[in-house]
């Protein structure tokens, strides 16, 4: 936003400066329209003269002029080659501005679009986290609940001995194979003396 009031600023800048030269440009023209109009009141005047005095008048006269206006017309032409450049440059300029005014709103509209996928993004990782933290919380009670069972079977087997401390996993499936081994001893003697 503050890239896009700058360039504005340099804008309204330019275009004024635009405005200056142009002013400055109509303002020559009338100048030598002015100019114009003087040579023809002298050529008027000259036209009222006598042929002798016309002919002295003019020589002088125009000679001066001649000179005068050459002058005044090589200053101005120049001066206006000059303002139709600067002219030139300005409009490139504002040209420029414009685009580049129109190149950062389009990068500032494509960073909000992206801002606001990104923040939908954070949004549903952030829905997906805590449903997955709600999820893991149900399996570790579940889990938990079925390892104290599998404990309470496993130790309250008759002959069996309390467990000496805390117990791991690993001492739990021993325990458990344990007793699967035996009563799967038990149940082959079983079969051999012929009981059901």
């Amino acid at each position: 936003t503050g890239a896009i009031s700058s360039l504005q600023r340099q804008l309204e800048i330019q275009e004024s400066e635009l405005r200056r030269m142009r002013s400055e440009k109509e303002l020559l023209h009338k100048q030598l329209r002015e100019r114009e109009v003087q040579l023809q009141a002298l050529s008027d005047k000259f036209c009222s003269l006598t042929e002798e005095q016309r002919q002295e008048e003019i020589v002088v006269v125009m000679e001066e002029e001649n000179r005068n206006l050459h002058q005044v017309v090589t200053e101005q032409e120049s001066q206006l080659a000059e303002q139709s450049k600067l002219i030139s440059e300005l409009q490139g300029t504002i040209n420029q501005l414009r685009a580049e005014v129109v190149t950062t709103r389009f990068q500032l509209m494509e960073q909000k679009q992206a801002h606001k996928e990104i923040q939908s993004q954070a949004e549903a990782l952030q829905h997906k986290a805590l449903q997955t933290t709600v999820a893991l919380e149900h399996i570790t009670s579940k889990f938990e609940r079925y390892r104290n069972k599998i404990i309470q079977a496993t130790f309250s087997v008759e002959g069996s001995q309390d467990p000496p401390g805390e117990l791991t996993d690993n001492d739990v499936l021993e325990a458990m194979q344990r007793i699967i081994n035996e009563r799967t001893e038990f149940q082959q003697m079983l079969k051999n003396k012929g009981s059901k």
